[in-house]
């Protein structure tokens, strides 16, 4: 089958009754141009199935209006919903966005964004401060406008839109303490190359370590996964059982949730558990999950908006520094009488 050739900027103009400099003012500038000569070339577009070729514009300005992310995952809920009101601030301003992920690997991190940047985005925005040398000197080099999401930085050099999670990890640390339990555990993200699970680490570590008698029985790193949470949770509850274990995001409450209930524990009268992020994951299992509120829309937005100045070369821009709070829900709750048996029911049912 012959295939025909792609429609032109001609052909709209044929199909609409106007000169093709009008066309290029509706598409380039369309609050310039009439209403109702507006609708009859959008018409016309859709009609014909044309795709404006910015190539000229692209040559001019020397801007794609494309903007880059790299984020580690997108099966994770919190980087679904940032990256989804990332994209619809820059939808706002006609800006396209290219989406690529990294699975945690910084090589690959600095690979996608090499490639990004080869297809001519203006800017990127990347997730935590953690990376490389050398993909920081090619950042530098190439100057490209970034923005960090999900972090934030004393560094002047970094412009981040996000929010403390050293900080945020001590609020949950201290609320599990509030309640009465001095045995704690915890199950982290892998803290290799990722700045976030490092710091979610290090508060928890340090509001224990200020709590007399209360200490840290162990910390196991996994993966973002349900069942290698659930390995975790097997071997934090090997010994020295806790009462209590925070995890460094709330997947990897809820595998740990599941290996409870699988080891004949109870949610919270043997095992407190909490999480981190407050996906909607946190709201529909059972119990209710005990995390840290992440405001990952607003971040998203602030991302975005952050961006967009940047890549516009706008000067005295400053992080966007979010709050995040502790939301109660039924995981966690003081030491209850099942406690005093847990031992011996992990050593049973492991």
């Amino acid at each position: 089958m012959t295939r025909s050739a792609p429609p032109t900027l001609q052909d709209v103009a044929a199909a609409a009754n106007v000169s093709t400099a009008t066309i290029s003012r509706a598409l380039n500038d369309p609050g310039k141009v009439a209403k109702d000569t507006r609708e009859r070339i959008e018409r016309a577009i859709a009609r014909l199935g044309y795709t404006p070729n910015f190539g000229g514009r692209v040559l001019a300005s020397n801007r794609t209006n494309t903007v880059g992310a790299v984020i580690p995952s997108l099966a994770n809920a919190m980087f679904a919903n940032g990256i989804q009101a990332f994209q619809e601030e820059l939808d706002t301003a006609g800006i396209t966005l290219l989406i690529a992920t990294s699975a945690y690997d910084p090589m690959r991190e600095g690979a996608q964004i090499r490639a990004l940047m080869a297809r001519g985005a203006d800017g990127l925005l990347l997730i935590g401060t953690e990376r490389p040398v050398e993909t920081c000197r090619f950042l530098a080099l190439r100057n490209v406008p970034h923005v960090l999401g999900w972090c934030l930085s004393d560094d002047p050099e970094h412009l981040c839109a996000g929010f403390d999670n050293r900080a945020a990890a001590v609020a949950m640390a201290r609320q599990v303490l509030a309640m009465g339990h001095s045995r704690i555990a915890m199950i982290a993200g892998i803290s290799a190359g990722n700045d976030r699970a490092r710091e979610r680490i290090e508060g928890v570590r340090a509001a224990i370590a200020a709590q007399p008698g209360a200490r840290l029985t162990r910390v196991v790193e996994a993966p973002y996964l349900l069942e290698p949470s659930g390995a975790a949770f097997a071997t934090v509850m090997a010994g020295d059982a806790p009462t209590a274990i925070i995890c460094g995001n709330d997947v990897l409450a809820a595998g740990a949730m599941v290996a409870a209930r699988r080891a004949g524990l109870r949610v919270p009268a043997d095992i407190s558990i909490t999480g981190f992020d407050d996906i909607g994951l946190a709201a529909v299992v059972d119990p209710g999950l005990t995390t840290v509120h992440v405001p990952q829309f607003e971040m998203g937005r602030a991302a975005a908006r952050l961006l967009l100045a940047r890549v516009a070369g706008q000067e005295g821009l400053a992080s966007v520094a979010l709050e995040t709070r502790v939301v109660l829900r039924g995981s966690l709750a003081a030491p209850g009488a099942g406690c005093g048996q847990l031992n011996t029911i992990v050593r049973n049912a492991l």
